[in-house]
């Protein structure tokens, strides 16, 4: 007899404790209507989706819980006055669907695609060996016309210094700041007129002649030269990957579109 008591007690508590474990899922009502805490969960995780690596602040929960029921109260009232049986909220409510399911298949392709160690090795070290050479620190003035450049020479040549010149007479305003300055770099970033002439000069050595390119007549005078730097594997790995997580992702949605049968010609 004592065992079935027991067991008519037990039974009992739990019938009492059921609701209460339901309602403890539920963060409020609005107008008798359960708000479930998942919801807010959903907001939160989305926050933290669209913002990783950052610390949510404190009161983001409070905010959540506010967004929920807000939106809960708004939807009721959108659900009185008949709005779900327009066709406008249809097609809203489709374009939604679709927006959902994209991003989640996106989302569970790049989880099940991740990049690589080797493959984030591979990216660098192509990139690495492209970057390889020899890289050129000049300065340079630059005027609009070959006389002004000329004259400006037979001062450098003279004792002007070249830093002064380019401050007060270089249009390129950049590097003119600097005295004309424009740090180590590959000849190939420049217009081929002036790599070439840059390349051809040696340390502390001017153009004897004003360089014309698409942009004006040129005073150049290299300062250094020095194997191309690269920076190390780990100092740009985060950036590699997100590359080739985007490159990925691009070719899979290239794929879906070449194997999906549809007659639709796609604007190029």
């Amino acid at each position: 007899m004592s065992i079935q008591r027991s067991f008519v007690r037990l039974v009992a508590i739990a019938a009492v404790l059921t609701p209460l474990a339901a309602a403890a899922q539920n963060i409020t009502t609005v107008n008798g209507k359960p708000v479930p805490k998942a919801r807010v969960d959903m907001l939160i995780n989305q926050a933290k989706r669209a913002n990783p690596g950052q610390a949510m602040p404190p009161e983001m929960e409070q905010r959540a819980r506010d967004e929920v029921v807000l939106r809960e109260i708004f939807a009721q009232e959108a659900e009185k006055r008949g709005i779900p049986a327009s066709a406008d909220y249809r097609a809203q409510l489709e374009l939604l669907r679709q927006t959902v399911l994209i991003r989640e298949l996106f989302t569970d392709f790049q989880k099940k695609n991740p990049v690589t160690e080797s493959e984030a090795k591979a990216e660098y070290d192509k990139f690495k060996s492209q970057s390889s050479g020899t890289e050129y620190r000049a300065r340079h003035i630059l005027v609009e016309n070959e006389d002004e450049a000329k004259k400006l020479i037979t001062q450098l040549k003279g004792g002007a210094r070249f830093e002064e010149l380019a401050k007060k007479h270089s249009k390129d305003t950049g590097s003119g700041e600097n005295g004309g300055d424009l740090d180590f770099a590959k000849p190939d970033t420049y217009v081929p007129e002036f790599g070439k002439a840059m390349t051809g000069l040696k340390k502390g050595e001017m153009t004897d002649a004003p360089v014309k390119t698409q942009f004006g007549f040129h005073i150049i005078r290299l300062e250094d030269t020095r194997e191309a730097q690269f920076p190390e594997f780990s100092a740009v790995k985060p950036q590699i990957e997100q590359r080739l997580t985007q490159a990925k992702l691009q070719k899979y949605q290239e794929d879906l579109k070449k194997a999906a049968r549809t007659d639709y010609k796609f604007a190029q």
